[in-house]
């Protein structure tokens, strides 16, 4: 049975300060904490209902929860508990709570000086949505970027809705947060800033390593950040559409780049 203290501290790492004041944060759900579990990150805690326990079908299942899982040489193991399914209502951040419910360590990687030099970089700039950071994890992980840089004031990393759209790409992908405008100064390499006003992204080249900007969902790009951006791209519009949502428009861009990089060059 958890303890009033036990679950109080769970309920609390919905908010950003507890997250950070613990050094915790919370994932909920059957299939995510499966995913991740598969891409085999580590978490501190699993609490679980009958119901998880029973079911084999998910993936990554550990077989014995009871027993716990190793995490890594000198590392505790996850600590397995079975709780009721009316402590799990308790304790869920969520107004139909799931089966499972798992808690992990905050790890903020810094990002190494010179990184965007090298590879493909995906930079969210003021990207707010706590969804629409997760599916660009997601692009990140499907198309193999080398990494993600989130602006300070873009959704945190460790927000429960953030992992959950990342669909287990959160233990994948290499994210970290940094402040744009003091990292782009210092890169050497192509800054892309999806705009309206930019160039067809067909007409890109094939880039090696660049940085590809993604502004917030109100006003795009900030201003701070646009005195680095080299190139403005955008997607050619056919249509009465506005704008496109920041997920699809990552996706397409990086589409893009990644066509241009596998085309056969002219002789």
């Amino acid at each position: 049975m958890l303890t009033k203290a036990e679950l109080q501290r769970l309920r609390s790492l919905r908010e950003k300060k507890h997250r950070e004041a613990l050094g915790l944060f919370v994932v909920e759900g059957e299939k995510v904490v499966a995913e991740l579990l598969a891409a085999g990150f580590a978490f501190e805690e699993i609490y679980f209902t009958p119901a998880w326990a029973t079911n084999k079908s998910d993936v990554g299942r550990v077989p014995s929860p009871a027993i716990g899982a190793t995490r890594g040489e000198g590392t505790p193991p996850t600590l397995y508990r079975e709780i009721a399914a009316d402590e799990m209502a308790r304790a869920s951040h969520f107004p139909t709570p799931s089966a499972v419910l798992a808690v992990g360590r905050i790890n903020r990687t810094p990002l190494p000086t010179g990184a965007l030099d090298r590879g493909l970089t995906l930079a969210l700039d003021g990207v707010q949505d706590a969804g629409n950071v997760g599916t660009l994890l997601r692009i990140a992980d499907w198309f193999a970027l080398d990494r993600v840089v989130l602006s300070p004031d873009s959704a945190d990393l460790f927000h429960q809705k953030v992992i959950n759209a990342s669909m287990g790409s959160f233990a994948r992908v290499r994210a970290h947060t940094a402040d744009l405008a003091s990292v782009l100064a210092t890169t050497c390499v192509p800054v892309l800033g999806c705009d309206l006003t930019g160039g067809d992204v067909h007409t890109v080249p094939a880039l090696r390593d660049a940085v590809i900007v993604i502004g917030s969902e109100g006003s795009g790009l900030s201003p701070v950040v646009r005195k680095f951006v080299t190139h403005y791209v955008t997607i050619t519009r056919f249509g009465g559409a506005e704008s496109l949502n920041a997920g699809v428009a990552a996706a397409i861009v990086c589409d893009n780049l990644r066509r241009a990089q596998q085309a056969p060059r002219e002789n």
